[in-house]
């Protein structure tokens, strides 16, 4: 068994249950990596157990049962006494239980209004989705020492003000809907498009954030929901396009679309109608509306791409983004041409907001490109492979800036 893998894929959930069990996410964390640590010794020996989850889960307990003890002992912690006594009382998920996945109950409970909005979300995709703090920095476009000290201060808010390891009653349950769907969307965003790393996709990640979406969408079936589960289903119906036969990147105008998921597409679809009926142009519908266009085109010529940069006019206006900025520039460019995109591309390059980002310098030289100012576009693919971590994405911009250098 490929234990690294299981840890990249099912870790996330072995510490969401440990986090329930223990009530503390520091105690959780140390309690399962020595659980695995336990397993990376014992299970070449002896075989991998029928159920490899639940016996992490199990070591994991044991392990801070015994840290508990050992505080207990030393300290003589009475809270730490009956949080012993509470775990080695629990042998299974309570039964009474609104939400009866962990990983789910858990992003609820890391969404507490009394922490920013940030701090919710980085919190929740560093425990209990396995992002790293480069990671997730990189999704919020900040520092990395910025994002680590939100997560210590996080943690220890949690702790020093005694919010509950609860699912909070289903009244209170929409209050913290927004940072859900946030977590979710980013957590799909990193499986999409991995900001590091050997791999384009990471497939497990869609995967956890589809079932989330659909897990939600039951508990709550909301159109923002439902539109959120559609943008991330449409989205993932063209990952297996999104390599090309010889195994690099392929742009969305490269893709062969005979290989789009086109049950996933047809379900999507369905789902984006819907929201949009009951919500209109919502967040997540705008987003969906937009993955909605570029499914129904048959090819790649046949894109509405006026449309798609009116719904991302609308975006920039209702929930204003440098991100979204750049996606409308992107759209515009291929609706009017690479002149109008790149002014805007300027506009944003002036305003500092991308800066660090590589997808900024990629797209101005795209246009560039396009436009035939090779040398230009050579300056703009080299900044952008001085910031890009992923290595698909680096292959793919070293072979663009190759053919400009031989254009020019």
């Amino acid at each position: 068994m490929d234990l690294g893998r299981f840890y990249r894929e099912q870790g996330g959930r072995v510490l969401a249950t440990v986090i329930r069990l223990v009530g503390d996410f520091e105690l959780a964390e140390e309690a399962v990596q020595e659980a695995f640590a336990a397993a990376l010794e014992q299970w070449p020996r002896s075989g991998a157990p029928d159920n490899p989850r639940a016996w992490l889960v199990s070591v994991a307990r044991h392990k801070a049962i015994d840290q508990l003890r050992r505080g207990a002992r030393f300290d003589a912690r009475r809270t730490d006494l009956e949080a012993m006594a509470a775990l080695e009382e629990t042998e299974a998920p309570a039964k009474t239980a609104m939400i009866e996945d962990d990983r789910l109950r858990l992003i609820f409970t890391c969404c507490h209004p009394a922490l920013a909005i940030e701090a919710q979300i980085a919190l929740t995709l560093r425990t209990l989705c396995g992002l790293s703090t480069e990671e997730i920095a990189r999704a919020f476009l900040v520092p990395v020492a910025t994002m680590a000290q939100r997560l210590v201060r996080a943690k220890y808010k949690i702790r020093v003000a005694g919010i509950p390891y609860r699912v909070p009653p289903r009244e209170l349950l929409a209050e913290r809907l927004e940072a859900v769907l946030r977590t979710v969307y980013l957590v799909f965003n990193e499986g999409y498009a991995a900001s590091s790393g050997g791999e384009l996709v990471r497939r497990e990640l869609c995967a956890e954030a589809i079932r989330l979406g659909r897990l939600l969408a039951e508990l709550l079936p909301r159109p923002d929901v439902r539109a959120l589960l559609a943008l991330m289903l449409l989205h993932d119906a063209r990952r297996e396009a999104r390599l090309g036969p010889d195994g690099e990147l392929a742009t969305l105008e490269e893709q062969d679309r005979r290989r789009w998921n086109h049950g996933q597409i047809a379900e999507g679809l369905a789902l984006v109608d819907d929201a949009l009926r009951e919500e209109g142009a919502g967040f997540y519908s705008l987003q969906a509306a937009i993955a909605a266009l570029h499914a129904r085109a048959g090819r790649h010529e046949d894109t509405d791409w006026r449309q798609i940069a009116a719904l991302y006019e609308v975006l920039c206006r209702r929930y204003p983004s440098p991100v979204m900025e750049l996606n409308r520039a992107a759209a515009l460019a291929m609706a009017e041409g690479p002149a109008r995109g790149l002014g805007l591309l300027e506009s944003l390059e002036a305003q500092g907001a991308l800066d660090g980002y590589h997808l900024l310098p990629a797209a101005r030289a795209d246009l560039l490109r396009r436009l035939g100012r090779w040398d230009e576009a050579g300056v703009a693919y080299r900044r952008a492979l001085a910031l890009v971590r992923s290595e698909p994405e680096r292959r793919f911009l070293e072979r663009r800036l190759a053919k400009v250098s031989r254009g020019a």
